[in-house]
């Protein structure tokens, strides 16, 4: 059964228009910016009890939904699902400690403070905070570049290795800390916005990009080569040179153990994707596979027999809180605003997309002070920096963690591998530990699944994935991720500025105008063009837009045309609707075939000063030429901005119309039959 529409109305000019249906204006008051800053000042000083304790909410939102926490229902899940992320912690907080370039028990201290303070602070109930594999490989570059002398590798650490250890986690803890300070600063300016020009193909490829400086940093470790980290452009090349050089060094022990290993933990992998809804819990293959190297090792004394690289001691408890090393703050400050804008943009991500799924909501900027005050505080007991991290997070939402309260059980089982279990794994193999970083980047990796789907979709967006991928691999991460966010944010600007201007034609019996070129049963109104343009009318595009126009309308033939017949041409006024109706009749007798433009601009979000003035200069163009020019669906701010421009004076109120058929319809009866015209609609 189809449904139909009939409709009949008067003709609307947005002057008209504004008469009957608008708002009437209320007379501005003097200094009103003056009384609005006050206003707003006055506002923002002004509190209650409800209002404090709302702020209070708002700040501590585990205020919020503690009281309202259900045990029955939610319990039971958290407990598990926090359980399993805690093991999960603890081999991925060790191996990305050594991809941060320092000592395994750093990443236990960067898995339980994090995750403790998120559970206070932040409002995603779904993320797990902690090591992360990008943000760790983004510290370790800059901890190789100002303290690039390599650890030995045997259990007993001489004073002067110590003392290397303490400046590498100082300079990593130094970063923890300004990384805190520069997203409560953001936080401070509301600053969430920023993480949106990080589109998700920038992101995708970045993480890609950055997993494979991952895998290639961690060849050295399963191989067992004491080989230096180079930093900065073509690094990944260099290093894959000096492992090729350094082959015939291999230590084949720690070759095996990495080979099974890995043939272990694949599968494992594998295992809990394919199988995740059928299973109560994930298979802990890392925390496996940990206690099996360590037993093993500690038995054969693989470390003395075969040279195998060992983690050594892992001193129990806590270390004393401390500021971190304050003079080196300028030396980060570069690398550290690219690891604050990568880390916020991970984590905001994250916690949007199971926001998204769970049907609930983040405040973005509340997380800027989220991870802001965990990176910050876990500084003072040398924590590196930490974020939500992908593995773990995605553990946690398919073990069924309800809300922030899996933190606290995360954080229990870290706490008690710091206090009693974490001297036992002295024994554990390092190239155990690459392994680990290696399968932890299998997400990562899959995302290159998603191109054939992208190509599809956008070939601008694949060129996006593609640009950006490149240059994290090819350059740095941090120099690649600037290079796309770039890449991507041109591709915007050249898409408005080759915007295309299309001519509408009219649906049969219809109000509808769609596009000629793609709508064969749409037809242009005899003596009318009505173009449409689908982006904002600004400084960067209005040579574009003003080429297009002309184009499409034949300014230019018939501008010639009157230059050549200089006694023929009229002179028009088109101050007043009647007067331009007289130039309407002399131009249909001439035969041109234009004789009226309209302009759709309800594609145009806006238009800047530059833009305006085009637009002056495309309707004194037309008038010169005989052309009336017409616009219809303006928005309110694109009006207000011709109005001070002085687009009126060279357009009168009369030639902008609410709709397009409101302006076509117009010309159609003023074109038809000047004498009788009826200013109604009827569809």
């Amino acid at each position: 059964m189809s449904s139909s529409l009939a409709l009949y109305r008067g003709i609307y000019t947005e002057e008209r228009f504004q008469q009957v249906y608008g708002v009437a204006a209320t007379p501005e008051p003097e200094g009103r910016l003056a009384e609005m800053l006050k206003g707003k000042l006055s506002r923002g000083c002004q509190c209650s009890r409800a209002a404090a304790w709302c702020l209070f909410q708002r700040r501590l939102p585990i205020a919020s939904w503690l009281p309202k926490y259900q045990p029955k229902k939610c319990l039971l899940g958290d407990l598990v699902a926090g359980l399993t992320v805690g093991i999960v912690h603890i081999p991925q907080g060790m191996a990305f400690a050594l991809l941060t370039s320092v000592a395994p028990v750093y990443g236990l201290y960067t898995s339980f403070f994090p995750a403790l303070l998120y559970m206070l602070f932040g409002t995603g109930r779904h993320v797990s905070t902690g090591t992360f594999a990008v943000v760790s490989l983004m510290t370790g570059s800059v901890v190789e570049r100002l303290v690039p002398v390599s650890l030995p590798s045997n259990g007993t650490v001489p004073n002067e290795v110590a003392l290397l250890e303490g400046q590498r986690i100082g300079v990593a803890a130094a970063m923890a800390f300004l990384v805190g300070l520069l997203m409560i600063a953001m936080f401070t300016l509301r600053l969430g916005f920023l993480s949106t020009y990080l589109s998700e193909p920038v992101v995708k490829a970045f993480t890609s990009g950055a997993a494979l400086h991952v895998v290639v940093s961690q060849l050295q470790s399963l191989l067992g080569l004491p080989l230096p980290r180079p930093d900065g452009c073509f690094a990944i090349f260099q290093i894959l040179a000096s492992v090729v050089e350094a082959l015939p060094l291999t230590n084949i022990a720690e070759l095996l153990i990495s080979g099974l290993c890995l043939a272990v933990l694949v599968p494992i992998k594998e295992i809990n994707n394919r199988f995740r809804s059928r299973m109560w819990v994930p298979i802990p293959g890392e925390i496996i596979m940990v206690l099996l190297a360590t037993g093993i090792c500690f038995a054969s004394s693989l470390n003395t027999h075969y040279k195998v690289q060992i983690v050594g001691h892992l001193p129990a408890g806590f270390p004393q809180p401390q500021l971190p090393a304050l003079h080196l703050l300028p030396q980060v400050l570069g690398d550290t605003v690219a690891l604050t804008f990568v880390a916020y943009a991970i984590s905001v991500s994250l916690a949007m997309i199971y926001a998204e799924k769970h049907h609930y909501i983040i405040d973005p900027n509340q997380e800027l002070l989220a991870h802001g005050l965990s990176n910050l505080v876990s500084s003072l007991f040398t924590c590196f920096p930490s974020s939500a991290t992908l593995a773990t997070t995605n553990i946690l939402e398919s073990a069924g963690g309800h809300t922030q309260l899996s933190g606290l059980f995360t954080s229990a089982i870290v706490l008690i591998v710091l206090m009693w279990i974490g001297p036992l794994f002295y024994y554990l193999p390092k190239c155990v530990l690459a392994c680990i970083n290696v399968t932890s980047l299998r997400q990562m990796f899959l995302q290159f699944q998603d191109l054939p789907e992208l190509w599809r979709i956008s070939r601008i967006d694949f060129a996006v994935w593609v640009v950006t991928w490149l240059s994290v691999v090819v350059l740095s991460v941090d120099l690649g991720l600037a290079v796309g966010i770039v890449f991507s944010m041109m591709t915007v600007v050249c898409r408005t500025q080759r915007a295309e201007c299309s001519v509408l034609g009219r649906a049969a019996d219809t109000e509808i105008y769609k596009p000629v070129k793609y709508n064969s049963k749409c037809f242009e109104v005899p003596g009318v063009k009505i173009l449409s343009y689908q982006a904002p009318i600004y400084y960067g595009n209005r040579n574009f837009f003003r080429d297009a126009l002309s184009q499409l309308v034949g300014l230019e033939d018939i501008m010639k045309h009157e230059d050549q017949d200089l006694d023929h041409r009229i002179k028009m006024d088109i101050s007043t609707v009647e007067s331009s109706v007289s130039v309407l009749d002399q131009k249909k007798s001439t035969g041109m075939a234009v004789q009226a433009v309209i302009l759709d601009c309800s594609g145009v979000s806006f238009v800047d000063s530059a833009g305006a003035r085009l637009l002056i200069q495309v309707c004194a163009e037309c008038q010169k030429a005989g052309v009336q020019m017409h616009l219809a669906a303006c928005n309110a701010n694109i009006l207000q901005t011709l109005s001070f421009c002085g687009l009126m004076h060279h357009l009168p109120p009369q030639q902008i119309f609410v709709t397009v058929h409101d302006a076509a319809s117009y010309l159609q009866q003023t074109m038809g039959n000047v004498e009788q015209k009826d200013p109604t609609i009827w569809v």
